[in-house]
């Protein structure tokens, strides 16, 4: 099978063909039809984060695909299903987080693309209990961004507790930010984008935000305070000065979420000020299984527009760059 490998850490991907996986207990092989390209493949392939993955591997944590085969004691899937597989490879089922409703902190988890091989490729296996079922309603193209992108920015704003008429800024308006602001919507809040690109902005104005800011011509905390202030800001641009910009564009009793994780990233907080205005800092990481099903519901129900870019497996490490640069508009989808 075709496959995008990271041989070495922080050199370009090499598009190989290797032997197709085999299901273990427990799981399933899918013949993947669509697979997005989140910047978390980057971060693994550059390894810039702490715990760094290690290579070979192949990336990719937003594929879509049919079950061709299952493992031995698979009940829960059968071949000719339509599954997801996500950033959440596997979890432990039994800890206290799992069983709490937050599996995405279980620390025995694996994870897609970084732990464990991922979707970059024609074909993968995943633990069938966490290869969440497609409803026919949604485009394999559709919901590759939403197997990452859609049900991270969902749980942002599930946990940012968005009440109707609450304004929530997004930071960031590309594969994450153009979801999150439609989740924002969909609770009830008034949103104001920023970014840095007209374009993306034009966007997010198609998709129902109240209102822009271009940060790279305008102060945002000043023109966000200009506003009232934000009740809920999401930082989704990987840069740490936008975490700043994000807090402080709050007003008292505001939320910062924080979902992106820059390479270099620290952030330091005015202790007196989140104490005095009842400021909170909120870490989001990803979504549950539940939450994924919930992303897929509402986009088959026509809640939300996913706008992605095609590209093919060949062009990896071309498709990076162009995340990189910005000139991406929102997500690119590598079909087979």
């Amino acid at each position: 099978m075709k496959a995008a490998v990271v041989t070495e850490l922080g050199a370009p991907l090499q598009v190989q063909d290797v032997p197709v996986p085999q299901p273990g207990p427990r799981q399933v092989l899918v013949r993947m039809e669509a697979s997005g390209l989140c910047h978390t493949d980057i971060h693994a392939a550059r390894g810039d984060w702490p715990v760094k993955p290690t290579p070979p591997f192949i990336p990719g944590h937003e594929g879509i695909g049919i079950v061709e085969e299952l493992g031995e004691g698979v009940t829960s899937r059968a071949v000719g299903d339509r599954v997801a597989i996500a950033w959440l490879g596997s979890a432990c089922g039994h800890c206290r987080h799992c069983i709490g409703g937050w599996e995405t902190l279980c620390e025995s988890q694996q994870n897609s693309g970084y732990s464990v091989d991922g979707a970059l490729a024609e074909y993968a296996v995943v633990a069938a209990d966490f290869a969440t079922p497609v409803p026919e309603g949604v485009s394999s193209l559709d919901a590759a961004p939403l197997t990452c992108a859609g049900v991270t920015t969902y749980k942002a704003i599930k946990v940012a507790r968005v009440a109707p008429a609450e304004t929530v800024a997004v930071f960031g308006i590309g594969g994450l930010g153009h979801l999150a602001l439609q989740y924002a919507r969909i609770a009830g809040g008034f949103v104001i984008a920023v970014d840095v690109q007209d374009d993306k902005l034009q966007m997010a104005r198609e998709l129902g935000a109240d209102e822009v800011v271009n940060a790279a011509t305008t102060d945002p905390v000043a023109a966000i305070q200009a506003l009232g202030g934000a009740d809920v800001a999401v930082a989704l641009a990987a840069a740490p000065a936008s975490f700043d910009q994000a807090y402080r564009s709050l007003r008292r009793g505001g939320r910062l979420v924080c979902v992106a994780l820059p390479a270099d990233g620290a952030m330091q907080l005015p202790i007196f000020d989140t104490v005095l205005a009842g400021k909170s800092v909120i870490g989001s990481i990803v979504g549950t299984r539940n939450d994924l099903a919930d992303v897929f519901a509402l986009h088959a129900a026509g809640r939300t527009r996913v706008v992605t870019a095609d590209r093919k497996l060949d062009d990896v490490n071309e498709a990076m760059a162009d995340v990189l640069s910005g000139h991406v508009p929102a997500r690119i989808v590598f079909q087979f």
